[in-house]
């Protein structure tokens, strides 16, 4: 066999195809005219070997042979010269594959300007250097000197090679870069069952069988089997795909991987061969193949394989139609029976449930309706079973819709929808009954005790155990026994998550259904009771969710006394904040039940005493689920507009009354919200006592609401369409409401009057009395107005709501008393009625009525001299939206082009509050061109009043040419002469500057502001007015004291802001020792600060020069290693090759 140089080869065959000339003529020298090496020379071949020849040859190879003859200018040189040719030296490290020594020759010959075309080539095919796998070398691959040499692409080379392929993962490239057709079936068949070059798994096929384990562990019911492997795999989550890694769909099931032989396929019908396809669908009568003549075995073999498979997905589908069809027929006689004994309606209670309380009683209706009585003789007990009448359950004396009791009901939290959920619900009545249930249930549980050494599986197993304990508590004849399997259930499972609790209480609840009321209260309660102060927080929430979940089911004198001290006394000394939230939720559902009106004071203290909690999702609860519910109880009782909202007024009233100086806006908030919670069911009051409810009629052409037409509720109890009973009624009821208002008017409508004669005008009054200033406040009642307005509606908001705020908001200076501020116009009325009622809608009249008051507003407030305040508030209000951003601008542009010039100063402040958060081409397009047009006024006072907005551009924008714009306009007031004893503008431009100077652009800070400082502080020195000298040293300490916390350079350091403090501590040795003391340890702290910088340039300089050397060296090699063709992740991959 011919030897073969593998370090010859060219890149590609591909390549050596776009050169068959220079094959031929290469391949010609070396067998004709290239003279053979000597014989003594021992990097010869042997003699007795062919002549080497090349496979491929590279378009890089010298003309002369030099590449082929390794020896021939050793045998030009004659017997006297010995010396080895570099070409020969260059193939035997190659050939022993000592590639970094090649590497370093190549290195050496380039520097001297030797270039060796061996070398050259070899370190630019990236085939060289590619990783060996386990993937046998097919038919283009050669053997190298280290094995078998992967097949290159033809246009990869090392600098345009994917790093990507090279990476730390393994060797799988080589696999991939391999074509299927270039490999023959068979043969690749009997490489993957090959047991000697087996690959070993790799982390991802790990993963990816792990989770089809256990997925197929799941699906077979193995789960414990399944807890295990997933506790042994604690890294992996088995409940995602995506987890796994792999960037493909997620394959069939392990079921399906086997019957398919490791192929998959998209269906059963769908099966395609290596050899063979075959479309079932389109082939009639029996599966003809489409094999070839020369294979008629494999397809017959095929063919019977599916038909096997379909006979036995046949005989399962036959076998399931068996078993539903028995149990038909089963439930058929069961409906039979109930028809024969059931004599008596269910309670309706039954028809105020929810969806979960129906598929409990749905279940469990057969054996929920036997009261057993407690009787020492078992077989007279079950004799009687039979015979007992349906259970019956007090019913409240309550009118809430069925909308409103399901949806109230849906916050107890029931699992009935897993196999283990519907056997809790269902509990058995008769002996046949509970040995159906003992055969269903025992096969889950006794394969596994032994196995229950784990505290999860010991958990599933007792959730297992709850339908017995529960069949057996509900049938046992002895009390004592009951009482003690009850003990058990609640103390089954040491701290039950929330799937357990809610299995426990679905069993409750079934319990409860099955038993009656007496034995609820005799049995149930004192094991919650018992449980009410346990160590662990998820055995009281379980207490707390019981009380909720069998509030329905409870002796009403029981629910308003027992269970309702119970559940208060959890929410005061309880520390969870889960359970005081499962706390509250009860409490809402109680109050859906009870109905002594002498509990109403206890239901108004528990709802302040929730509002009150310290924890958020507490304070959640109770608009979500109680004040919905005891508005409802006191709508019935008909005190929600005679008592609970006037309560609430009136603490708002006395807190405003106790807290003129210090207002106490935590207890104003929780006042307010609970107002706030209060306005859907004050609507559906007024919808209900309207003079046209009892004409409001369902039809079908009823529109629908609008989307837009009622605030988002915070729960399902705050929609007005569940407290009306439903979205048709409601829209109904709407129609006429509206017709009402706008035609007929109010009279003989109680409940509206009430509205628009008492309780606006005193919430009115409690708005003007509240602190403008306070931007929480304003911000309260403001959402509070939108909701009232958006709630009642357009027509009610403009005929009675709009009218009451502009009788007292007359706008004129009348109303607004110049010399002490307290005129309407200075309070927070003008802001709330601005953002809380004329932004309800945002149609063009509104807008209109908006802008019209805003400036209306400002003028007055302007021409006046009075306080801004009010105008300041509503800006900061609107301006948090940027839906308002153009409308504000309009607002202030009428300002900028007003005449008076206090207008306009008030105008220039204004900016100031909108600039924040407006987008940057707002702020170029309109706001920068009206503050330069007020710039351009011929008075002082109206360009120092856009000093402040000026300096806000340079904190929020970053816009360059902006910037200059406004540093120009800030440069001309520092450096123009006419502004140079304008005290005021001193004044403001520090100010300014301190504000912003800490969040400005740095370089903005450095270049400008620490310069004017300096300035500044150096001007004031020689200042004679001392009043003006304090007032200028003041300022100047304020902003020195902001900016000494920003990264200064050292120059900067040096030159401005140094010598501006240690000015400004000359003005306050005189004006302000104390102030002078800080100064002074400002001054020194900044001098060490600049002593330590220099030190830690000077060792850096050091460290740098040291290194230098080392680097120079670094330096030279990484640049010679540069003029290489090879990439550097290439290189790095061949320092890895030798271990």
């Amino acid at each position: 066999m011919a030897s073969v140089n593998p370090f010859n080869l060219s890149d590609s065959e591909e390549e050596a195809e776009r050169r068959p000339n220079e094959t031929v003529d290469t391949e010609r020298s070396s067998s004709d005219g290239a003279p053979g090496p000597p014989p003594g020379n021992p990097f010869s071949p042997p003699a007795d070997a062919e002549r080497p020849t090349l496979l491929l040859a590279s378009n890089r190879t010298s003309p002369s042979g030099e590449g082929i003859s390794v020896a021939a200018p050793s045998a030009m040189a004659g017997p006297a010269d010995t010396r080895v040719s570099v070409d020969v030296i260059a193939a035997q490290l190659l050939r022993d594959q000592y590639i970094l020594t090649a590497l370093e020759f190549h290195t050496e010959l380039l520097e001297s300007g030797r270039e060796l075309p061996r070398l050259r080539d070899y370190f630019s095919n990236p085939g060289n250097f590619e990783r060996q796998s386990g993937t046998p070398p097919a038919k283009d691959q050669v053997l190298g000197p280290g094995g078998p040499l992967n097949r290159a692409g033809s246009i990869s080379t090392l600098d345009s090679l994917d790093f990507a392929r090279y990476s730390d993962d393994g060797n799988r490239e080589s696999d991939e870069r391999v074509a299927e057709s270039e490999v023959p079936s068979q043969e690749r068949k009997n490489f993957k069952s090959s047991p000697e070059i087996q690959e070993p798994i790799r982390p991802l096929e790990k993963r990816a069988l792990n989770f089809l384990v256990n997925e197929y562990l799941l699906k077979n019911e193995y789960k414990l089997s399944s807890i295990t492997f997933s506790d042994e795999n604690d890294d992996q989550d088995f409940e995602l795909w995506d987890d796994v890694g792999l960037n493909i769909p997620k394959p069939p099931d392990l079921l399906q991987l086997y019957r398919n032989c490791g192929t998959s396929p998209p269906s059963l019908r769908d099966r395609v061969d290596v050899s063979v396809g075959v479309n079932f669908t389109d082939l009639p009568g029996n599966c003809i193949t489409q094999d070839p003549p020369k294979k008629p075995d494999l397809s017959q073999q095929q063919q019977t394989e599916v038909v096997q498979e379909l006979e036995y997905q046949i005989s399962l589908l036959n076998s399931e139609k068996e078993s539903l069809a028995g149990q038909i027929k089963k439930l058929q006689s069961e409906i039979q029976t109930l028809k024969r004994t059931v004599s008596s309606p269910p309670p309706t209670i039954q028809d105020l449930d929810n969806g979960q309380y129906l598929d409990i009683r749905g279940v469990s209706e057969p054996e929920s309706d036997l009261d057993p009585p407690s009787t020492h003789n078992a077989s007279q007990y079950h004799s009687k079973l039979k015979s007992r009448p349906p259970v019956q359950f007090d019913q409240p004396n309550r009118k809430l819709s069925p909308a409103f009791q399901q949806a109230l009901l849906s916050f107890c939290r029931m699992c009935s929808d897993s196999r283990l959920g519907a056997e809790v619900s269902r509990i058995a009545d008769s002996e046949e009954s509970v040995m159906l249930m003992l055969g269903r249930c025992l096969p889950h549980i006794v394969p596994n005790v032994l196995l229950a050494k784990r505290e999860r599986m010991v958990a599933h197993l007792c959730q297992e155990l709850i339908p017995l304990i529960l069949c057996t508590a509900c049938l046992h004849p002895e009390p004592k026994e009951r009482d003690q399997l009850l003990h058990i259930l609640f103390n089954l499972i040491k701290r039950p998550d929330d799937e357990q609790r809610q299995m426990i209480l679905t069993g409750c609840v079934a319990f409860a259904r099955h038993v009656g009321p007496t034995r609820v209260e005799a049995e149930l309660l004192p094991q919650c009771w018992e449980q009410i102060n346990h160590k662990y927080p998820e055995r009281r929430l379980l207490v707390a969710e019981s009380c909720g979940a069998l509030a329905p089911y409870l002796p009403k004198e029981i629910r308003s006394s027992l269970v309702l001290s119970m559940l208060q006394q959890m929410l005061a000394e309880d520390k969870a904040d889960m359970v005081r939230e499962a706390v509250v939720k009860s409490l809402g559902i109680i109050m859906g039940y009870i109905d002594d009106p002498d509990k109403y004071s206890q239901g108004f203290e528990l709802m302040l005493l929730s509002l009150g909690d310290p924890s958020e999702r507490v304070v959640s609860a109770v608009h979500q689920v109680f004040i919905p519910a005891f508005a409802a109880w006191t709508t019935e009782l008909g005190t929600l507009h005679t008592a609970l909202i006037p309560s609430l007024l009136a603490r708002i009233e006395k807190l405003l009354m106790q807290g003129e100086h210090s207002l106490d806006e935590h207890k104003l908030h929780v006042f307010l919200s609970a107002l706030q919670s209060l306005i859907p069911p004050l609507f559906a009051v007024v919808l209900q006592n309207a003079p046209f409810t009892s004409r409001a009629n369902l039809h079908r052409d009823t529109p629908a609401i609008e989307v837009t037409r009622f605030p988002r509720p915070a729960s399902p109890l705050q929609d007005v369409a569940t407290i009306i009973g439903s979205r048709e009624m409601l829209s109904a009821l709407l129609l006429l409401y509206d017709h009402q208002l706008e035609h007929e008017g109010t009279t003989g409508w109680d409940s509206l009057l009430w509205v628009v004669n008492q309780l606006l005008p005193q919430l009115i009054e409690i708005v003007g009395r509240i602190n403008v200033t306070s931007s929480t406040c304003v911000h309260e009642f403001s959402r509070f107005f939108w909701r009232l307005c958006r709630t009642f509606g357009k027509i009610f908001t403009n005929t009675k709501v709009k009218p009451q705020f502009q009788e007292i908001l007359r706008l004129s200076e009348e109303n607004v008393d110049a010399s002490t501020g307290n005129g309407i116009l200075t309070k927070a009325t003008v802001p709330i009625y601005a953002t809380g009622v004329l932004t309800c809608y945002n149609q063009e009249e509104d807008r209109k009525l908006l802008v019209g008051f805003l400036e209306d507003v400002m003028t007055t407030l302007s021409l006046s001299h009075a306080p801004l305040d009010s105008l300041k508030a509503s800006f900061v209000e609107l301006g948090a939206n940027p839906v308002y951003h153009e409308l504000l601008l309009t607002v202030l542009w009428y300002g900028v082009v007003h005449t008076s010039a206090l207008v306009r100063c008030t105008a220039a402040r204004m900016f100031e509050l909108v600039l924040r958060g407006m987008s940057e081409a707002l702020v170029d397009r309109r706001a920068a061109p009206a503050l330069i047009t007020l710039c351009s006024g011929p008075e002082f006072s109206v360009r120092i009043s856009t000093i402040p907005a000026f300096g806000t551009i340079m904190e929020t924008v970053t816009q360059k040419e902006l910037l200059e714009r406004v540093k120009m306009q800030l440069a001309s007031f520092l450096e123009d002469p006419q502004y140079q004893d304008q005290h005021s503008l001193h004044m403001e431009i520090i100010r300014t500057f301190g504000r912003v100077g800490p969040n400005a652009e740095p370089r903005f800070r450095d270049e400008f502001v620490l310069p004017h400082l300096h300035k500044l502080a150096l001007a004031n020195n020689s200042q004679a007015v001392e009043s003006k000298r304090s007032d200028i040293a003041t300022q100047l300490f304020e902003a020195y004291s902001a900016l000494s916390c920003c990264f200064i350079s050292e120059e900067v350091m040096v030159n401005h802001f140094l010598p501006g403090l240690r000015c400004l501590r000359t003005d306050m040795e005189q004006l302000s020792p104390e102030h002078e003391v800080i100064l002074s340890s400002m001054i020194k702290e900044c001098e060490i600060k600049v002593e330590n910088r220099a030190m830690a340039d000077a060792q850096g300089s050091m460290s740098i020069a040291s290194s230098l050397v080392g680097e120079d060296a670094k330096t030279k090699f990484l640049s010679k290693m540069g003029q290489l063709t090879t990439s550097g992740a290439m290189l790095a991959n061949v320092f890895q090759r030798k271990k």
